[in-house]
This record gives structure tokens, sequence and C-alpha cells, in this order.
């Protein structure tokens, strides 16, 4: 059943309603099964007394949905470092890979799961996937405990862990449509911080988990996450909604990837999001692989996701306020001063240090997820403005934009992928991570550059906008 927010309903719904809305607002929530049909909040009437409420219910759910899927996408980050003690002898390289193949599967999904939104709804979407996390779940409480299936079929396994890395592409595309451009920024930030901090969570709780009663339960590590997900599930069928301004058809996906903007940001989230994701895949491993300390990885390891976690709302504050570029340019600054020394730490062999550059890369990821996020809905505003303005435009455009916000997402998170593996490639090849850390300190650099000319150079059109 379709329900009209902020006009009268008069009977049925059987579709999205043309011509103009008039009316009072409704006083009933929308029901069970429902489409909501009538949606401006860039209303301010309409924002203040209906759609405030409910967009912010569905972000909560939302928000518990993803925290949940990041979770499950980020076990093995944890789970490999015990992976010895349970019968498994693997090298370092190995350790990475196993770290680093759910976040290549979760960045692949990312695009599907964006077209999942328009095609299914973002409420009903959110209780499938939900529902698929079962399968990663399970699976590693079964694999850990045998052996004998081989490395190959335990990577695989932990492949399907990147399901949980597919849900912040739909969460978010879903959630860009409920809020106005004004807090767009925060809302996004509060939606991806909350996600994001299932990294930390998994990472602390975990190790405690695998331990309760005495001796090592490796299985607990995905069993604890099946109730969980099965809530994330029944709570979003009972309480979020589906938007019939986000159900359009996929073109608006298609359509995104012509804009040159698309792919630059997607470079640019590369370095935000691709660095947060990666390092906290790697940095429990590195802590014990370079400095020999298993012991901090599993007790403090969780500190760099979270920390991550909580800039992030952050970062979209400051550009709601000083701009997404500008914020964006000072994120890669401070990552290229972190890796510089993290390089310096491992030369120096301070683990102290190599601890502290980690958490101030963990800060300037989180702060530049915020940054970059703001960005692209800002931009598709000022492009909807440029091309006219009126209604139907801005619409195509918000459109375009969560389309958008799927694809750049879904590259980003390759990043998630790379960085265990240059890891994993550089100490392989060279015994030190020293090779990996100098080609991360470039890509920061040319980042930097990149988000200058194209965004905060004075004079260009979107630096006039306050992008």
């Amino acid at each position: 059943m379709a329900t009209t927010l902020g006009v009268p309903e008069t009977g049925p719904q059987t579709g999205p309603q043309t011509g103009p809305q008039t009316g009072p607002p409704a006083s009933s929530a929308p029901r069970s099964g429902r489409w909501i049909e009538h949606w401006t909040p860039e209303d301010p009437a309409f924002w203040a007394s209906t759609g405030r409420r409910v967009a912010r219910r569905n972000l909560i759910w939302s928000i518990l949905a993803e925290h949940i899927g990041f979770s499950v996408w980020l076990l093995w980050s944890i789970v490999v470092v015990q992976l010895g003690s349970a019968g498994w002898h693997l090298s370092v390289g190995q350790s990475l890979w196993l770290t680093a193949i759910p976040s290549g599967v979760g960045a692949f999904l990312r695009l599907p799961y964006t077209f999942a939104v328009p095609l299914f709804g973002g409420r009903n979407w959110t209780i499938v996937s939900a529902l698929l996390l079962l399968i990663p779940c399970t699976g590693l409480a079964w694999a850990v405990g045998h052996p004998e299936i081989g490395y190959t079929n335990l990577a695989l396994i932990a492949a399907t862990a990147g399901f949980g890395g597919g849900n912040f592409a739909s969460s978010m595309a879903n959630i860009s449509f409920f809020y106005p451009e004004r807090e767009k920024g925060w809302a996004l930030g509060l939606n991806a911080a909350g996600g994001n901090l299932g990294v930390a969570v998994v990472q602390f709780a975990v190790p405690k988990v695998i331990v309760l009663g005495g001796g090592l339960a490796l299985s607990r590590a995905g069993l604890v996450y099946v109730p969980l997900a099965v809530a994330a599930a029944v709570c979003a069928f009972l309480f979020m909604d589906n938007l019939v301004e986000a159900k359009a058809d996929v073109k608006p996906v298609w359509t995104s990837m012509r804009h040159a903007d698309t792919w630059i940001m997607s470079f640019l989230y590369i370095g935000t999001f691709g660095s947060f994701i990666g390092y906290s895949a790697a940095f429990p491993t590195l802590l014990k692989a370079v400095f020999n300390r298993p012991d901090i990885a599993l007790s403090y390891g969780f500190l760099g996701a979270l920390v991550g976690s909580v800039a992030r709302p952050l970062g979209g504050r400051l550009s709601d306020r000083f701009g997404g570029a500008r914020i964006t340019v000072a994120s890669f600054g401070l990552l290229i001063l972190g890796a510089w020394a993290a390089l310096y730490s491992v030369q120096q062999k301070s683990f102290g240090l190599f601890f502290a550059s980690f958490l101030a890369l963990f800060v300037a990821t989180g702060i530049g997820n915020g940054s970059t996020y703001r960005m692209i809905s800002t931009i598709f505003r000022v492009k909807g403005l440029d091309a006219g303005g009126d209604d139907a435009t801005m619409l195509r455009m918000r459109r375009e934009a969560a389309g958008a916000l799927g694809v750049i997402s879904s590259i980003g998170a390759f990043g998630g992928f790379v960085v265990p593996i240059a890891y994993a490639w550089s100490k392989d090849h060279y015994g030190t991570i020293q090779p990996a850390l100098r080609f991360y300190i470039g890509f920061f650099v040319v980042s930097l550059i990149v988000t200058f000319v194209a965004y905060v150079r004075k004079g260009s059109r979107m630096a006039r906008a306050g992008v």
C-alpha cells in the first residue's frame, strides 16, 4: 500500500501521483508494507511537520542494518589473527589476502546493490541484504574448525563476507533521498559512521567472544552475528519505508557515469574510504607481522577503525559549514603526514610512533569520507541549477546523485582490496612494508592536487558554488 505524506489521502494509491500536491500535512505515519509517494524534504513546512520524523526513523534503522553489514564484512580481519591457534598455518601474505578478498567482493557488489534500491525499494532491499549476511556468518563458523578443507576453500568462504560490504552503497543511496540538501552531509555522515563503527565493534568484541568460558572457539565469531542479522531484517521490515521518488528506474545510475565528476570523485574516494577499509582490514595483521604484537592486535587493533568512524560525521559537519572540497584537501594533507610518520616509524622500529601514526591516518580517512560524500550531492545540485533548476531537472539530478553514490562507493571500496594486497606484496618481496607506504604517500599527494584543481582552484565553477 502506498502512503502520501503531506497531502490528504482520498483512497488507495496505485502509482506515483502527478500534478500539484496540495492540502495539509497528513497526521499518520506510513503503514507496514508501505510506499511513500509524496516526499518533498526541501519544503520547510513538510520537513518540519512530517519529513524530519520519518527520515530520522529510516536513518536509525538503516544505521543498524549497515552496522551489522560492516561488522560481517570485516570479520576476517580479526579472525585471521587467531587462525594459527585453530590449526591453520598461513604466511603473512596468505593472511593479508584473506582480509583483502572480502573487501574486493564487497566493492564489486556495491554497484548491483545500488541498482537494487530503485528496483526493489530501499526498505525492501534492506531486509534482503540483512538476511544475506547469514551466508558468510554460518560459513565462517563452519570453515574455521576444518583446516582440512584447504586454503582455497577458506578464501572462497571468506569472499562471501563481501555481502556485508555491498550494504553500504544501497543504504547511502536510499538515505540520500530522505534528507534535504542542507542536512545531507550530516545525515549521510551519521549513516556511514554507524556502518563504519561496525568495523571497530567487530575488532573489539570478537576477540572477547571467542574466548568466553575459556579455550578458543573461533566459530562464535560468525555465530554471534546470526541473530543480529535477523534482528536487522525484522527491524527494517517493521520500521522502514520505501520512497516512490527513489524507485524510478536504473537509468539514473548509468547516466551518472557520463559525468566526469563521478570518475574524479571515485578516484578521491579510493584515497579516503578505500584507505579506511583497507587499513582496517590490514591493521591487526600488520601489528602482528611488523612488530610481532598479536596481543596489541587483538586488544587494541579496533582503535583505528573506531577513531576513523567517529571522525566521519565530523567530516560531514565541517563540510556543511566550510565546503566539502576544502575539507577533503585538508584530509589528504593529514594522510600524507600520517603515511610519512608511519614510514619513519618502520625505519626507526618505533612501535609507539607506528601505532600513533596509523591512528592519525584513520582520523584523516574518516574526515575525508564525510567530506567526499558531501561533495557528491553538492556537485549534482550545482549541475541541476546550471541545467535550468526546474523541479524536474533537480529531481533527475537527485536521482543521478544517488546513482553516483553507488558507483563512487563501489570503485572507492576497491582501495580496501588494494591496501592489504600492497602490504602483502611489499612484505613478501622486500621483507618490509616500506615500499607500500611510499606508494601511499605519492597517491595521497596526487589526490590532494586533483581535489584542489577540480574543486578548490579559484575561479572554477565548483569552487564558486562552494562544493
